[in-house]
């Protein structure tokens, strides 16, 4: 590959693996940089190569199992063709130039096009008792059992809203370990109502009816449109509370020493954001989200975004907007495109997204996100771990007027300025300033991304004796 010519992609999971294939089936030599130790993403991670234990694939995978062996399978056969980086952070983008952490190496890697398929993260709203140990994301317990092979806690109990409360649930019961409840926000007539549209695909719609099925006829307590989520405990994590539907008073209690928290998934999009990136607010995926042509050609010239990233959407439409944004970019260099098994043309790739986009509205409906939440929000909860803001100080601001656009209080109150970047708590700030303003979320401003989007360590090189050097280099500058 030319310097002219230098491809890279972001992330390895399905639209990663997808694009590169596409790519490399048209004879051209990607880079490919993956945060994790091995492809697959986060919906087929795979455990590390010397984990010290052993899941088979239907074990790990359930349902997906095969499309996870497949995934695997086709960037196995890929690794001599492309420029494959793993364990490699890609923490800031500019003009042609993305910055990475490999090793405890920076690494600047140039690039002529960008396929950014980053991937998703949980959306997080905090809830009393959120910062005790013992209280992860969804996200994190799913990650502990595939990756590490082990549960977050002897007793769990798994809380919030989405596909993914159940789909976790399922892996850990049929894992062997104790899921003691399962506390939906969303109510049932909520879900009912969404039904038409989920069965546009009804074998996904299929297996999610087994799941919720599964798990009632083993014994997992569910309980849907419950409120006031609160985890109790002193050191850590002793019992979960909540209202049941209906109550505006009573309060349940159940016992346990790890909770699993998520309301849903959001996209990553800082990347697209520091590239300069044009966004836009899409109330299904509540959020601002990059704005992108059918075949996933943003703003930017020679930047695509393909998969969850994008917006979710889930693994099959992440395949497909992989292999869509992959043509796009063999368009635009003039390269004709590949022909084979597997590989379906532009139109036929459009035509299953729109199939799958009507299935998401479904999803989005049946599982929104609790509205109001934020009016519960005790003064003294944090609600920015970081920096350890909580909803009091957030409402003194709001309140005496000094801010109502997201960026203006984070300025004033430093909330989204500390390690997460905001990626955990801007969408909580951003609930909270809706409820106090009274105004929409696509009223309030977009948080602004700043490098670097995850931590990243300073290197042991830079200090004597606990003091840090700057190089002479550098002294001037």
């Amino acid at each position: 590959m030319t310097d002219a010519r230098r491809i890279v992609i972001v992330g390895a999971g399905p639209a990663g693996v997808r694009a590169a294939e596409t790519l490399v089936a048209a004879g051209v030599r990607p880079i490919v940089l993956d945060e994790n130790a091995r492809w697959g993403g986060q919906i087929y991670r795979q455990p590390p190569a010397n984990g010290g234990f052993q899941r088979s694939k239907k074990a790990l995978y359930g349902f997906e199992a095969r499309k996870a062996d497949a995934l695997h399978t086709t960037m196995a056969a890929l690794l001599p063709h492309l420029d494959y980086r793993p364990d490699t952070l890609a923490w800031a983008c500019e003009a042609g130039r993305l910055d990475t952490l490999n090793a405890g190496r920076e690494i600047s890697v140039p690039f002529s096009h960008l396929i950014i398929a980053s991937g998703a993260t949980d959306r997080v709203l905090p809830v009393p008792g959120w910062t005790l140990p013992g209280v992860y994301t969804l996200g994190a317990a799913q990650v502990a059992l595939k990756s590490q092979g082990c549960a977050i806690g002897r007793r769990v109990v798994l809380a919030g809203t989405g596909p993914l409360l159940y789909l976790v649930a399922y892996q850990y019961v049929k894992a062997g370990a104790h899921v003691a409840a399962v506390l939906d926000t969303s109510p049932l007539s909520q879900q009912i109502a969404a039904a038409p549209k989920l069965a546009r695909l009804p074998a996904t719609f299929a297996k999610g009816l087994y799941y919720v099925t599964w798990l009632t006829t083993h014994g997992v307590r569910i309980e849907r449109e419950v409120s006031s989520l609160a985890v109790r405990g002193e050191a850590s994590v002793q019992a979960i509370e909540w209202r049941a539907s209906g109550s505006s008073t009573a309060t349940e209690t159940i016992a346990c020493d790890a909770v699993g928290i998520s309301f849903g998934l959001k996209p990553e999009t800082q990347l697209a954001d520091l590239a300069g990136c044009r966004f836009r607010f899409d109330a299904g995926n509540r959020c601002w989200l990059p704005e992108l042509d059918a075949a996933g050609r943003s703003s930017v010239r020679g930047i695509y975004l393909a998969g969850d990233g994008a917006g979710i959407a889930g693994a099959d439409a992440a395949e497909l907007a992989g292999r869509r944004a992959a043509l796009a970019l063999l368009d635009d260099l003039g390269i004709a495109h590949p022909r084979g098994p597997g590989l379906r043309d532009a139109a036929s790739l459009e035509r299953g997204l729109q199939r799958i986009a009507v299935f998401r509205e479904g999803i989005e409906t049946a599982f929104a996100p609790p509205a109001h939440c934020a009016a519960q929000w005790p003064d003294d909860m944090i609600v920015c771990r970081c920096e350890e803001v909580d909803a009091g100080a957030l409402r003194r601001c709001i309140r005496d007027g000094e801010a109502n656009e997201i960026n203006r209080l984070k300025a004033l109150t430093r909330v989204g300025m500390g390690r997460c970047q905001g990626r955990m708590c801007g969408e909580a700030a951003l609930s909270l300033l809706s409820e106090e303003t009274g105004k929409p979320l696509d009223a309030l401003g977009r948080l602004r991304s700043q490098p670097p989007v995850k931590p990243i360590p300073l290197s042991p090189a830079l200090y004597a004796d606990g003091v840090a050097e700057i190089p002479a280099e550098a002294r001037d500058e």
